[in-house]
C-alpha cells in the first residue's frame, strides 16, 4: 500500500476490566449517551460501538463485557482496537477480570491507558493499585514505567478530560493511518437477526470507505449493502475508517470478531466463504444428556454462552444442544422441544404469546435469563438432576476384636473395645490388616452384659454378628450406614 495514500485515523479505544469497576458509566460520562440504563445488574451483555468528539477529535469506543462469561468476545474486541482502557476501580483493586485484561493486552500488544476509576470514593486508593499493578509488570509512568494512568471518577466526571487528552496524545504518538482510497476492510463486532428487516452487523471499518450498495463478503455470509446506519441508528450513505456502522442486507449472520471486506460482485464474496461448523456442533442422539434449545439475541451472546457449557464438567452427563439460533422463542421451538424432549433457555428474548401458549399445554420447560453466568448455572443443576443417585457409605464407628467367644454357621459373638465414632446395631465390614474381608449385620450390642442400642467410643462391648465373613481376633470392625446423594458433575 502507498505510503503517500494513507490518511490519519481515529483511534479505536477498548474499555477493559472487572464488572462493576465503572467501565459503561465511564463512556456514559465521556459521550452523553446513556446505556446503562439499559444494562441488566450494571454488566453490558455485548460489544456495543459508540464515537465521541473531543476538540474536533473523534474517538471510536468498543464497550466490551465485563464479565469472564464474554472472554471469547472480549479478546476479539482487543484485536481489533488501536489503544486498551484498563478500568479499575480504585477502592477496590484488581479482580479476576482485571488480571484476564491484562493478559489480553500483553497478548495483543495494545497501547494502554490504567484509568483509575471512582476516585471519588473515600476508600479510593490509587497508590495502592499501581502497586499491586507491578506484580502484573503494568508499570505505570508514576512508578517509573511508560504506560500512562489517569484518575477518573465517571460520577463527578473528574478526570475525564484528562482521559480524553490521554488518548489523542496517545493516538498523536502511535500515527494510527488507513488508506481512504481503496475498497473498505474492516472487522464485525456483533451480529442479529431482526425480525422485520432480516441479518444484521455491526461493522467497523478499518481500511478503505464503506458505501450503501458495496458487496461485502466473510468467511461466514456475503450480500449488497442496503442501508447503512450511524452508532445513533441515523442512515449515512458511507462510513470511513475507524467508523461503527450497523448494515443491512446479508443474507445471513456473521460471526462476531470476522474480517469483512468488499468484492466487486457476488460471485467473488462467495469464494470467501468457507464450509465451518455451527456453535455447539451438530446435534446428535446420546443416551444420558440433557437436550438444550438455545436461543439468544445476538451472536456473540451465543458463543459466550458456548464458552460456558464448556467449563461444565460432562463426563457424567452431557450437555446436547438441539439448536442455537438468534430470535424470539417461538412456536416452532417449542414443537422441537417436544420432539427431542428438550429444555429451551433463553438470553434476552422474548417469548412469543403462541409459543407461550403452547408451553403450557405440552408442558415444556422455557427458562429466560438477562445474565449469562445464570443460564450457565441453571443448565448445570438441569445436568444434576438428570444424575442416577449415589449410594454413599457413611462409616459410623470403628471397634477392635478382643475375642471370639462362639462361632456357628453365619453367626458369632465377639467382643471389643470401640475405637472412633459410635457402634449401633446395623451393617459392617470386617476389616483384616487393613483389608476388605466381607460384610454381615451387627444385631445385639451388650455392655456390662446388659442389651443397649449404642457404645461410645473407649468402652468395650459383646456384639452378636450375622455374615459370611468370619471374625477374627484383632480385626477391625467398620460400622456404616448407607445413604443415597445427589452427585456433583
Amino acid at each position: 500500500m502507498a505510503e503517500n495514500n494513507k490518511k490519519t485515523r481515529p483511534p479505536i479505544v477498548v474499555i477493559l476490566g472487572h464488572v462493576d469497576h465503572g467501565k459503561s458509566s465511564l463512556l456514559e460520562a465521556i459521550k452523553d449517551f446513556r446505556i446503562t440504563a439499559k444494562e441488566s445488574g450494571g454488566i453490558t451483555q455485548h460489544i456495543g460501538a459508540y464515537q465521541a468528539d473531543y476538540e474536533g477529535k473523534t474517538i471510536t469506543f468498543l464497550d466490551t463485557p465485563g464479565h469472564e462469561a464474554f472472554e471469547a468476545i472480549r479478546s476479539r474486541g482487543s484485536d481489533i482496537a488501536d489503544i486498551a482502557i484498563l478500568v479499575i476501580a480504585s477502592e477496590e483493586g484488581i479482580k479476576p477480570q482485571t488480571k484476564e485484561a491484562i493478559k489480553l493486552i500483553k497478548e495483543s500488544q495494545t497501547p494502554a491507558i490504567v484509568v483509575l476509576n471512582k476516585i471519588d470514593k473515600p476508600s479510593a486508593d490509587p497508590e495502592r493499585i499501581k502497586r499491586e499493578l507491578l506484580k502484573y509488570d503494568i508499570v505505570v509512568e508514576s512508578m517509573g514505567g511508560k504506560i500512562p494512568s489517569v484518575n477518573t471518577s465517571a460520577s463527578t466526571k473528574q478526570g475525564v478530560k484528562e482521559l480524553l487528552e490521554m488518548i489523542i496524545l496517545l493516538s498523536e504518538l502511535e500515527g494510527f493511518k488507513a488508506d481512504y482510497s481503496r475498497g473498505a476492510e474492516g472487522y464485525v463486532i456483533e451480529s442479529y437477526i431482526d425480525s422485520k428487516k432480516g441479518p444484521a452487523a455491526t461493522l467497523i471499518v478499518k481500511e478503505g470507505i464503506l458505501k450503501e450498495g458495496d458487496i461485502v463478503g466473510t468467511e461466514t455470509s456475503n450480500g449488497k449493502i442496503k442501508s447503512l446506519n450511524d452508532f445513533k441508528g441515523n442512515p449515512i450513505k458511507e462510513a470511513s475508517p475507524s467508523t461503527p456502522v450497523l448494515a443491512l442486507g446479508l443474507e445471513k449472520s456473521l460471526k462476531s470478531g470476522e474480517k469483512f471486506k468488499v468484492f466487486k460482485d457476488i460471485a467473488s464474496a462467495k469464494k470467501e466463504i468457507k464450509e465451518t461448523a455451527g456453535l455447539f456442533g451438530d446435534f446428535i442422539k446420546k443416551e444420558n444428556s440433557l437436550n438444550l434449545i438455545i436461543k439468544g439475541d445476538v451472536l456473540g451472546s451465543l458463543e459466550a454462552i458456548e464458552k460456558e457449557f464448556q467449563k461444565i464438567p460432562q463426563e457424567k452427563v452431557s450437555i446436547n444442544v438441539v439448536k442455537a439460533d438468534t430470535g424470539n422463542i417461538s412456536e416452532s421451538d417449542v414443537r422441537m422441544a417436544k420432539n427431542t424432549s428438550s429444555i429451551i433457555l433463553g438470553f434476552k428474548v422474548k417469548v412469543e404469546n403462541t409459543a407461550q401458549k403452547l408451553s403450557l399445554r405440552e408442558k415444556i420447560r422455557i427458562l429466560n435469563f438477562d445474565i449469562i453466568y445464570e443460564l450457565s448455572e441453571q443448565a448445570k443443576r438441569a445436568l444434576e438432576k438428570n444424575l442416577e443417585p449415589e449410594i454413599a457409605r457413611i462409616s459410623t464407628g470403628k471397634i477392635r476384636i478382643l475375642a471370639v467367644f462362639k462361632t456357628e454357621k453365619g453367626k458369632q459373638i465377639v467382643g471389643g473395645r470401640v475405637l472412633e465414632g459410635e457402634i449401633k446395631r446395623g451393617k459392617a465390614e470386617v476389616i483384616r490388616n487393613e483389608e476388605y474381608i466381607g460384610e454381615g449385620r451387627i444385631t445385639k450390642l451388650q455392655q456390662n452384659k446388659q442389651d443397649t442400642d449404642k457404645i461410645s467410643k473407649g468402652r468395650e462391648c459383646g456384639i452378636s454378628y450375622e455374615g459370611e465373613a468370619k471374625i477374627q481376633e484383632n480385626d477391625i470392625l467398620n460400622a456404616f450406614v448407607e445413604e443415597k446423594q445427589m452427585p456433583e458433575l
